[in-house]
């Protein structure tokens, strides 16, 4: 049975133990009183007050403090404090490499830009002056062809007109020989048949006037 101090206050006193028969060598000493937890009246129980509050206990307190306080620096300042300054040297040693990686990639990056730039104008310029070579030779052949096909035309021009003129020359050529065998034609449905030497002779004076 547990008995709180308020309990205890509240209970009897004592009780007196009844008197030991003669020869029982295992009785109470005269005077002794038992409650009924079986422990000393005479006991200090305490006066009630938390331990961490009694003032009686600061001066250990205080001694464990200071020792607990101590071992902790010890263990932030050689453990836990070079442990966090390793690993953030160590984050800002790589986050120093990844820069420095960054920028080079950059570097390389712009190089390319610029060579790519650069080969791309020359691509440009050899593209133009493909394109006016190419222009310009096309511009040739077409003049050459072009030249060609009108001298083609002249001299075919000139063949016609010489074919023209040589026919020309012996149609006019035939033209007396038609002119009289018209005209002796026509004079024999007229008049019958007349001599040759005066159509002949006619033909060439008509010939002659019109000329």
């Amino acid at each position: 049975m547990i008995v709180t101090p308020a309990l205890a206050q509240t209970a009897p006193a004592a009780t007196e133990t009844p008197a030991a028969p003669a020869g029982d060598t295992h009785a109470a000493p005269a005077g002794e009183l038992h409650t009924e937890t079986g422990v000393a009246q005479g006991e200090d129980h305490g006066t009630g007050v938390f331990p961490p509050f009694d003032p009686t206990h600061f001066a250990s307190q205080l001694l464990w403090l200071v020792i607990t306080f101590g071992l902790f620096y010890l263990l932030m300042k050689r453990v836990i404090v070079p442990r966090l300054g390793g690993i953030l040297e160590h984050r800002h040693d790589r986050i120093a490499q990844d820069l420095d990686e960054a920028s080079r990639l950059k570097s390389e990056a712009d190089t390319a830009v610029e060579t790519y730039e650069k080969e791309l104008a020359a691509a440009r310029s050899k593209a133009n002056g493909i394109a006016e070579t190419a222009r310009e030779a096309a511009k040739s052949k077409a003049a050459a062809d072009r030249a060609a096909i009108e001298a083609e035309l002249a001299e075919k021009l000139s063949a016609a007109e010489t074919r023209i003129g040589e026919i020309k020359a012996k149609a006019f050529a035939q033209v007396g020989a038609i002119a009289e065998e018209t005209a002796t034609a026509i004079v024999d449905q007229l008049i019958g048949k007349a001599g040759g030497d005066d159509i002949k002779t006619a033909v060439a004076a008509a010939a002659n006037g019109k000329a």
